[in-house]
């Protein structure tokens, strides 16, 4: 190990141990959109020391990413986001595997997306429909998911939570996930990381087109309404989702030793 890599790791051997070290060294954790909480979650996991990234999602950089998006910087504008992040993991720890897939997920990319083996899965997915479809595969797969519910519209840090999802309140995202997995049948099985602060009026307000234009915004391609947003809601959940998944691999705070 270089003296760069040997000091990169140093403090979080000291919390983990060798064992708790080598056990995230040995992680492979599939993060699926790479936006506003995406992108931290990556950040989190890359500076994490663990091991070996999926990183899938289908988009390039935009000018309206840059209030909020890690990876978007006036330099990587009109790039693929998991181009990018790709080139940041391994800047940030050149001994990570990473694989960087360009794909929308749908039901029918499950299988190629969620190839074994895996540990963890990330979801970032912002559109109901792939996102109800990506949560739906990992329960059927037995595959641990964490998954980050609406922070666009939300200003109060203190009201972010992490628990099962059949816990959560007042998060409209929330809501609706809950309702189309117990319409197939899913009333477990996946972490949520949300807010129970009622989300701003204008978050609230119905999309332009009325419930035809929202179930269109699901579909590949389509154009949603945007939402307004800080970077720094999606920025801790993100990171939250990072956290659980690293604690999760260790057995909770001291469980890698």
């Amino acid at each position: 190990m270089s003296p760069i890599s040997e000091q990169a790791t140093g403090r979080i051997r000291l919390w983990v141990g060798e064992a708790g070290l080598a056990r995230l060294r040995g992680a492979r954790v599939l993060i699926v959109g790479l936006g506003a909480v995406g992108s931290f979650a990556l950040e989190g996991l890359a500076r994490s020391a663990v091991g070996h990234l999926r990183l899938v999602d289908f988009d390039a950089l935009k000018p309206s990413n840059l209030n909020r998006q890690l990876l978007a910087l006036r330099s990587s504008l009109g790039r693929p986001k998991v181009e990018v992040a790709r080139e940041r993991a391994l800047a940030i720890d050149p001994r990570l595997e990473v694989e960087a897939i360009p794909a929308f997920f749908s039901a029918e990319e499950a299988d190629r997306l969620l190839a074994p083996p895996l540990d963890y899965c990330v979801d970032a997915i912002d559109s109901l429909g792939p996102k109800v479809a990506l949560l739906r595969a990992c329960v059927e797969r037995g595959l641990p998911v964490v998954s980050a519910m609406g922070a666009a519209g939300r200003a109060d840090p203190g009201s972010v939570r992490v628990t099962p999802l059949e816990e959560t309140r007042v998060c409209p995202l929330a809501r609706d996930v809950r309702k189309r997995l117990a319409r197939l049948g899913i009333h477990a099985g996946v972490t949520a990381v949300w807010s129970c602060e009622a989300p701003a009026a204008a978050t609230r307000a119905p999309a332009a087109g009325g419930a035809q234009a929202e179930e269109e915004s699901l579909l590949r391609g389509r154009l949603r309404r945007p939402l307004p947003s800080m970077v720094h809601l999606p920025a801790i959940f993100g990171l939250c989702a990072a956290n659980h998944v690293v604690w999760s691999i260790l057995g909770g705070p001291g469980g890698g030793k």
